[in-house]
């Protein structure tokens, strides 16, 4: 009897073999300095992982209380350092009293149309003190849910580290999500409070938070008191006995105001990921582990230094926000730049003129706005002065290795190390990426594991699959960043993320790994194109396509095809060139060229954008909506642009 096929593993097609050695002036000084030194430490977390984090809480964090017991485990849940006592908001703020770090400058903030603040690590305490002490005047009590939805401005930090301060729940909503998302994640959570401002600028115009508030609460009936930003002057409608202004209410609050001891496994924070179909899921984190796991990963990652100027470009409405641009830097005591508005307003120079005027040294920032400055060209970035720049970084997605190469020789001067970071709002932080004072780097992998951090590529029995062979992206082991759940609903935490190869996490990633043990993430799971038997990532695909010099930006997906099973659809964004069949048969030719035949696309539809959500993510579940000539299912409230699609449909292309 013939043996069952792999249905799981699939095609590795693309094939990338240029290799960047971290510069050795970086070497000289990075806090983990040489190959040999990540890997002494990684084999120092797998000889015993649970003494290698209970050592790094104890130094890394202030405990109120000593923990008891490291790890608790009882899959898929996990309690990390139980019994411990300890305050997410103490350990970002008030351990920095009496260090340098107390005078040193927390947010250098700038809002879109140019208005400037700094926030020294002293100020931000007491403007945090003050707001929790106007959370606790309004009856908000520790295990409360707050609802917070507003501009890239310092009072979002400020209003999450108030919250976590007195142990409130935070569930922070993007500002551009409809109010009907707003109310949605609301009654999940049964938030308590809203806290909105007025309006938030974006591209010149204000978006009327403050409005879609008031529709969202007409929905929201666990909610019985707003508190407004007044951010942008507007006029706005306020409803006495429910609204309230931020300004009025913190004018005579103290800035006295103990952080609360709460247990290691309190909530810290909600955050609602948006399914492919469905309601969205709150993902759940709680204090210690995840701050712990934050702290340490942004100094590794990052190489902080206390000189540094540090730009992570997310809002914190995204994850990366709450680890990247609050807890993590805060609580090393890093510099932080904030920037409220697009980075095409006034101009498409925005970035590299804050850049060069503030001397940012590490900026932190998605592939898809690396893409677009590309196609923007080079001549914005040409006009400024980027030295300060000795590293940087990429969050969101994948980045296609013509992408890479463009960010590591315009941006970053061919000097500066880039740290393509793997992780999920589930994972709390980084859990893959070069260290980049030891790790070589190749362009398009997120190369290997943080110590303390075990994953290995599996097929749908959970064997591991061979050197270069795709297949399943699972970690083998809890880890103190991990989510705790999906708010109010255990059975889908187990179901969508441990069920499938039982006694590891499914991340939902398609990955690779090749023969010096890097790791290639090859799309989501639902990414992949089986063309007559053979299973192609949409990332390949895509990649090889971008490498055309007239191509800014490219996503594939399969649709249905009664002779191959599936055809390959892809959508296509010029930099350059005319979309018309020359054009069609060149960037075909040129695929084949790449990867061969096999991946050659049956469909090429050229469009202005592509269809993503407000975090930069590609939505490419739309887009095979759209290939296949269906309506569009599932939840869009993330779009960004929502007549990209229309756009998309009334293209007969």
């Amino acid at each position: 009897m013939s043996q069952p096929t792999n249905t799981l593993q699939i095609d590795n097609v693309m094939h990338e073999s240029r290799k960047f050695e971290p510069p050795i002036e970086f070497v000289r000084q990075a806090r983990i300095s040489g190959l040999q030194a990540y890997e002494n430490l990684y084999r120092e977390a797998a000889a015993d992982f649970e003494k290698f984090w209970s050592g790094m809480a104890r130094t890394e964090l202030h405990w109120f209380r000593d923990f008891d017991a490291t790890l608790e485990w009882n899959e898929p849940f996990a309690k990390w350092f139980t019994g411990g006592k300890t305050n997410a908001c103490y350990n970002a703020l008030d351990v920095h009293l009496g260090t340098e770090a107390w005078e040193r400058t927390a947010i250098i903030f700038e809002g879109e149309p140019g208005d400037q603040r700094t926030l020294t690590y002293r100020e931000l305490h007491g403007e945090v003190c003050k707001f929790a002490n106007v959370l606790k005047s309004l009856g908000v009590e520790p295990g409360d849910v707050v609802s917070i939805y507003m501009p890239m401005v310092p009072e979002l930090a400020i209003a999450m580290l108030a919250c976590a301060r007195i142990g409130a729940v935070h569930s922070v909503i993007f500002g551009g999500f409809s109010a009907e998302a707003v109310a949605e994640r609301n009654n999940d959570a049964q938030a308590k409070v809203q806290i909105t401002a007025d309006g938030g600028w974006r591209r010149g115009k204000i978006l009327p938070l403050k409005q879609t508030v008031d529709e969202a609460l007409k929905k929201s009936p666990s909610v019985r008191t707003c508190i407004v930003l007044n951010r942008c002057n507007q006029d706005v409608a306020m409803q006495a006995g429910r609204d309230f202004w931020w300004h009025e209410l913190t004018a005579a609050a103290s800035t006295d105001c103990p952080a609360t001891e709460l247990d290691s496994e309190h909530p810290l924070y909600i955050l609602y990921t948006s399914g492919s179909t469905g309601k969205p899921k709150g993902i759940k984190h709680t204090t210690a582990g995840y701050l712990l796991y934050t702290k340490l990963t942004f100094r590794w990652v990052f190489d902080w230094r206390p000189s540094d100027i540090y730009w992570c470009t997310a809002d914190c409405g995204w994850v990366t926000g709450h680890s990247y641009v609050v807890y993590g830097p805060m609580a090393n005591g890093a510099t932080i730049m904030m920037y409220e508005g697009a980075p095409n307003f006034p101009q498409e120079d925005r970035f590299w003129e804050i850049i060069e005027r503030y001397h940012v040294t590490i900026l932190y920032t998605a592939p898809t706005a690396i893409r677009a400055f590309m196609k923007w060209g080079d001549h914005h970035v040409e006009k400024h002065d980027l030295t300060s720049l000795r590293l940087l970084g990429t969050v969101g997605e994948g980045i296609n290795p013509e992408a890479w190469i463009w960010y590591h020789e315009m941006i970053g001067g061919e000097r500066c190390p880039i740290v393509d970071t793997w992780w999920q709002t589930e994972t709390g932080g980084i859990m893959l990426s070069p260290l980049p004072g030891a790790i070589a780097t190749k362009p398009g992998s997120c190369c290997k594991p943080l110590p303390g951090i075990f994953a290995k590529i599996v097929d749908e029995t959970g064997k591991e699959v061979p050197t270069n062979a795709g297949g399943w992206l699972v970690i083998t082991k809890p880890w103190p960043g991990m989510l705790r759940g999906i708010w109010g609903d255990d059975d889908r935490y187990r179901e969508v993320y441990w069920s499938k190869v039982p006694g590891n996490y499914l991340a939902g990633d398609n990955a690779r790994m090749d023969e010096d043990s890097y790791i290639w993430i090859m799309g989501r799971i639902d990414d992949v194109i089986n063309v007559s038997g053979h299973r192609l990532s949409t990332i390949e695909v895509e990649s090889a396509l971008v490498s055309h010099p007239a191509v800014t930006e490219a996503a594939a997906i399969g649709r249905a095809d009664d002779l191959k099973g599936q055809a390959i659809a892809v959508f296509v964004t010029l930099k350059s060139g005319e979309p018309n069949d020359e054009m069609r048969k060149e960037l075909k030719a040129h695929v084949r060229k790449e990867i061969g035949a096999l991946a050659v696309p049956d469909d090429i539809r050229f469009t202005n954008a592509l269809p993503k959500t407000r975090s930069g993510k590609i939505m490419r579940r739309l887009l095979r909506d759209i290939a296949e000539g269906r309506e569009q299912v599932g939840d869009t409230t993330t779009l960004e642009d929502y007549t990209v699609l229309a756009n998309l449909r009334d293209d007969d292309a």
